[in-house]
This record gives C-alpha cells, structure tokens and sequence, in this order.
C-alpha cells in the first residue's frame, strides 16, 4: 500500500466507515425505503411515486413499443422501414453505431482506468459497465433484424457444416460480428466478475432468505480470503486487458462499415480514429447524463463528487475536440480533392436554402460542435444543470452525426440516376424509441437489484485515504521530533 500514489481527498467526500459504505450502497438494494427518494404528486389524488418508479414505467412501456415494431417487422418484412433504393441503410444502422459508441466509456473506465490506476474510476464504473453491456444487447437487435431473416444469424459465424457455406470474410459487415460478440462476451464477464465481492456483502447483509440464497449462489461462495482475493486480482487484470484493445477495435470495425466503402463521404481514414474519440465522446455523456440524477436521488454526493463529474467533463471536452476537428476534416477532405461527388456531397449537406438535409447537418454542429464548448469554464462544469444540458446535447449530437454520414451520403451517388431521398417511417421512429426503453429498463431493474457503486473498491480507497493520512501524520511528527533534537544538540 506504502508504494500506491496518495489518493485524492476529493473523491470521497465526509465521514465514512466500512459499515457506512455498506450501509449507503448496499441499502439501495436490500433497504430501499431508508433511501427516502423524492416523492412526485402524480395526477391521482393522494397517490405519490418516486423518480426510479417513473423511469421504470416508462422504460417498461417504449419496452412494449419495441416488442410490437419487431412483431410488426417480422410479419411483413423491412418494407415497413424507411430503407430504399438507394438508402439500403437508414434507421437501423444509425442506431446500431449509435448504441455501440454510448456503450464505450463502460470499456474506458473499468478496463483502461484500471490499467493506469486511476482511483476516481471507483465510483462511476459499475454503472459505466452495466450502461455498456445494455447498450450492446440493443445495439445487437438492429443487424439482426436488419438481415430480413434473423432466424438463420448464426450462418455468420464460422460453424462447421455440410453445406460448406462460410461467412465472407473481406466483408466488415462480418467483422462487425466477431468484433460486436468478443466485445459483449468479455465486457459482461468483467461486470460479473467485479460484482462477486459485493455479491457476498449484500449475501452477508441480506436479513430476507431469498436475498440470502439468491446473493450466496452469485457469490460463488466468495469469503474474501486471501487466496481469493488473489484469483479476483489476477482475472480483472486479464480481462482489463482483453478489454482495453476492444475499446480500439470494435468501433474501429465499425468505421470499416464505411471506409471501406467507395460511397462519397465515407472512404477516408480518419474514420478509425474520429469513430472511436465519437464513442468515448457520446459515452461519457451518457454516464453522467445518469450520474447527475442517480446521486441527487440517492444522496452519493459523497461518493460520486465534484471532481469525479468535473474530470468526466474534461475528458468529454477533450474526445469532443477530436470529433468536431473530424467534422473540420471531412469538409476539407471534400474541397482539397476536388472530386465532383464529395463536392456534391458536401453542398448537400450544408447549403441551407437549397438542401432537405442541411437541418440535420447544422443540429450536428451546434449540438456536438459548439454547445459542448462550455465545458471550457470551470463555473459551467460544477454547475448541475449546465451539465445535463451539455450531455443532452451531446447524445442528440452523436444521433444526428450518423443521420448525416450514413442516409444523407447514400442519397447521393456518382450516377445522377441513382439519386434518392431518405426519411423514416413510425415504425423506424417506434423501434428506436422501445430500444430506449429496453435500455431504460434495464438500467433501473440494476440500480435496483444490483449494487450501481463498486462496494469494495470504494472501501479500498477509504483504506488508502485513512493510510495517507497516518502516514502523512507519522511524518510530521517525525519532522517535529528531528527538529526538536536538532535544537537540543545546538
């Protein structure tokens, strides 16, 4: 512990004990009426509900909305999208990229963090982790339906069979497969793995006997032994690492999807790059877009403090620079190649009196471009509700930077006669609102079930921070002890 950096007094905030840890965690789940959330009037009189009760409800009916769009696709085919000749891609895959690049910063902050041993990632990354795996589920629902048969999906992965029929593996589409599938599989081994210490706390805490067994068989019989705390070290390392190249590659395999491709607007390779700071970008957002809300509702002021949101927001201001120097790039790109196509392209997308897409262009820029420039002043970033509107922005942002690079440049191609026009159905609209909802969902069914901040780890910042502290103290008075015998001498 002597050779660890000291910690932070910033991240964690007022008197705390391991009990009071355990307590102010643990109780959300298995105490939840002690938490005292705020109570909401609703139209019925004398009838209260909470700000988790509302999310739910409304998460649990778009969750609805989703089961009735994939019914209603099922049954009569993707003509009920908005996808046509020569938009082949439209609502589906702008969503699909969109919900990989949110479910990144999970990625970022428990794998790489962890790696580099930055302490302010405890209180933020077991939500982070589970914001990423339910990001990637409805991420995964729009290939997948996208292929028109999602019934034989599995002929994308590389079974042997007697009909010798293999995927095609020059295709980023079936990269996309292998990146997607290796990305979900080790991100929710790492949740799981970080959740068997505090599934023991909760076992050991629980007074309800279903609690009790339904926590123990999660534990996996955890005792915090030596020899245990050993293997949980060794594995969150292995899988840290696995993790971080993923937060690389998978929405590196992504920009694929269109470098790759010879459509105007799309073969350039900054997109690798650009792709990945967008997902860290639209993550981090949307980490704190929960964060803010989760520790007013909860009182984690404490654990979840003004630095760990002030240096969210740095690291959102900085991948945010990156994008919009992207956004810069394209339009130089198209003007110094001098190429008609990307020229064409380009006034389509901008020229506000004479195009149907400039809107979604400009919304882009103000959105992603200059409203997360406030994060520049410090005052801004404490400021609670500046905040959520920059991350707001940001996610709407992020939305509308994939509107703009995948139907708008598929509209306009090098032959004039192949030349369209794109715009969604209700049923584009009402599948990408129930897979909001599936997230939504999801996301409170674990802040209710499952603890949303890491229990050990923030006891093992409490340990280091109290062991800073004594040693700093043992210093002094070994300071003031060689003085005072420094001037007897004298």
């Amino acid at each position: 512990m002597a050779n660890n950096p000291p910690v932070d007094k910033e991240l964690l905030v007022g008197h705390h004990t391991n009990a009071s840890l355990d307590a102010t965690i643990g109780d959300i789940i298995l105490n939840p009426a002690t938490h005292n959330e705020p109570a909401i009037k609703t139209p019925i009189k004398g009838l209260m509900t909470s700000p988790w009760q509302i999310a739910f409800g409304l998460g649990f009916l778009l969750l609805n909305v989703l089961l009735l769009s994939i019914v209603m696709l099922v049954w009569n085919g993707i003509g009920v999208w908005g996808n046509n000749q020569p938009v082949g891609w439209g609502f589906d895959i702008i969503n699909f990229v969109w919900w990989i690049g949110i479910g990144h910063a999970g990625t970022l902050i428990s794998a790489v963090l962890l790696l580099l041993r930055q302490k302010w990632r405890n209180s933020i990354n077991r939500f982070a982790e589970a914001m990423t795996i339910f990001a990637v589920m409805c991420a995964g629902i729009y290939p997948l339906l996208h292929t028109g048969r999602p019934w034989v999906a599995y002929w994308l992965m590389p079974y042997p069979n007697w009909l010798a029929m293999w995927p095609q593996f020059r295709s980023p589409l079936v990269w996309d497969v292998f990146a997607v599938s290796t990305y979900a599989t080790v991100s929710i081994l790492f949740w799981f793995v970080g959740l068997i210490p505090d599934f023991a706390t909760l076992r050991d805490r629980a007074k309800s006997k279903f609690a009790q067994v339904a926590f123990g068989a999660v534990s996996l019989g955890w005792r915090g032994s030596a020899k245990h705390w050993h293997r949980y070290e060794h594995a969150s390392i292995i899988l840290a690492g696995l993790s971080t190249p993923l937060v690389l590659s998978v929405h590196t395999v992504v920009s694929f999807d269109f470098a790759m491709g010879i459509v105007p607007g799309w073969n350039v390779t900054i997109f690798p790059p650009y792709f990945v700071a967008g997902a860290v970008f639209a993550g981090f957002a949307m980490v704190l877009t929960f964060a803010i809300p989760l520790r007013k509702w909860y009182k984690l002021e404490g654990l979840i403090t003004m630095k760990h949101i002030d240096w969210m927001a740095k690291v959102m201001l900085a991948t945010g620079l990156i994008v919009f120097y992207g956004y810069i790039m394209e339009v130089f790109y198209a003007w110094y190649s001098g190429v008609p196509a990307e020229m064409a392209l380009l006034y389509n997308r901008y020229n506000l009196f004479d195009s149907p897409y400039s809107w979604a262009f400009w919304t882009l820029i103000i959105t992603n471009g200059i409203i997360p420039q406030l994060m520049w002043v410090p005052k801004y970033r404490q400021n609670m509700k500046i905040l959520l509107l920059v991350t707001t922005s940001i996610s709407i942002g992020m939305w509308f930077e994939r509107y703009v690079i995948i139907p708008i440049s598929l509209t306009r191609d090098y032959v004039p006669g192949s030349f369209g026009f794109y715009s969604p159905t209700l049923w584009d609209i009402a599948m990408f609102a129930g897979t909001i909802g599936l997230f939504l969902f999801l996301m409170f069914l674990f802040i209710r079930f499952l603890p949303m901040i890491n229990i050990f780890e923030m006891k093992e910042l409490l340990h280091q921070m109290e062991h800073d502290d004594k040693h700093s103290h043992d210093h002094k008075e070994n300071g003031k002890l060689a003085t005072t015998a420094q001037e007897g001498a004298e």
